[in-house]
């Protein structure tokens, strides 16, 4: 089934371009379904990239997701064109009362600063303390994993000493999570970032479970509540070029950066990247999609604040 977005978004011609399948809200009107509801709070400064990032990742699968794109109110982006944001986006007090299937908060680039220090901190703790009574399951990407495992559990994240940047190999921790359904037992995830989450951090914290990581990327995935949050600390959902563009805008601009790791055919910044994590990023969306969104949301979604944790049948 295609994803339903809003008509005239720049991704619609993009992911056309790719063979993807999106339908507009004209066309998506006139067919008689419950879709699912995905919010995405979309904090990154290049919104345009991050949209088609996403949709194409959503688009992939046999369900009919509707897709929806906030922003915040107490901040406002550099980066992209207002009309933009004013045609394709809400504000989040504008959709304050309503419920969803799925949530999506996507990385921001503050992730330096401490939390407090972040100019829009406390609406982004009202947005994650909204998600848990409005949203069946939450994804928090990068920034939004960190910034709410600190909200929610104490969890304090640490500097490395240099960029992680590049792509590595990661296994699961419970190879029989519904998350991993299909997986091999070794996949790829893009990781560019600062700062990690320690695993001392956390492994006395019984709310949160560890269901992926990696011995050179540290902590990839974990979970809570039993699947209504979700913590990546890396970009599964990058696309090839995403790395690439972001290595060669810093070198010139002059800032000291690594080229990133085992993403170039032959280690070779002259070379194409060697792409190794569509697959399990295609694969990784649509099992959440189907297990913690399909499969457990109610079909009012008035009923969402009466959910307790998932727990999902067989």
């Amino acid at each position: 089934m295609p994803v339903k977005i809003p008509d005239n978004l720049p991704a619609i011609q993009l992911l056309e371009k790719e063979n993807i399948f999106v339908m507009s809200d004209l066309r998506a009107a006139a067919q008689d379904i419950r879709p699912l509801r995905v919010l995405i709070l979309n904090l990154m400064p290049l919104k345009i990239t991050t949209e088609t990032d996403f949709i194409r990742l959503l688009s992939n699968s046999p369900l009919q997701v509707e897709i929806e794109f906030v922003r915040l109110d107490t901040h406002t982006s550099k980066n992209t064109p207002e009309e933009h944001l004013e045609m394709f986006y809400k504000g989040f007090n504008e959709v304050r009362a309503d419920f969803y299937d799925g949530m999506i908060i996507t990385g921001a680039p503050v992730e330096m600063m401490d939390f407090e220090a972040v100019s829009y901190w406390e609406e982004i703790r009202s947005i994650f303390d909204w998600a848990r009574t409005h949203v069946t399951s939450t994804l928090y990407i990068c920034w939004a994993s960190q910034a709410a495992l600190y909200h929610f559990y104490n969890v304090e994240k640490s500097p490395l000493e240099e960029k992680l940047f590049g792509v590595f190999k990661h296994t699961t921790t419970e190879k029989r999570h519904p998350l991993f359904r299909g997986f091999d037992d070794e996949f790829f995830i893009p990781h560019s970032r600062h700062t990690t989450i320690l695993k001392t951090s956390v492994t006395d914290k019984n709310e949160i479970s560890i269901l992926s990581e990696s011995g050179d990327a540290g902590l990839a995935i974990l979970s809570s509540r039993g699947g209504r949050e979700f913590y990546f600390t890396g970009h599964s959902e990058y696309a090839p070029l995403t790395l690439d563009e972001e290595y060669k805008r810093d070198l010139e601009k002059g800032l000291q950066i690594d080229m990133p790791l085992d993403y170039y055919v032959d280690n070779n910044p002259d070379n194409p990247p060697l792409v190794r994590w569509t697959s399990h990023a295609n694969l990784l969306f649509n099992n959440w999609l189907n297990y913690y969104v399909y499969q457990a949301t109610p079909y009012d979604l008035k009923d969402v604040p009466n959910l307790g944790e998932i727990k999902l049948q067989g």
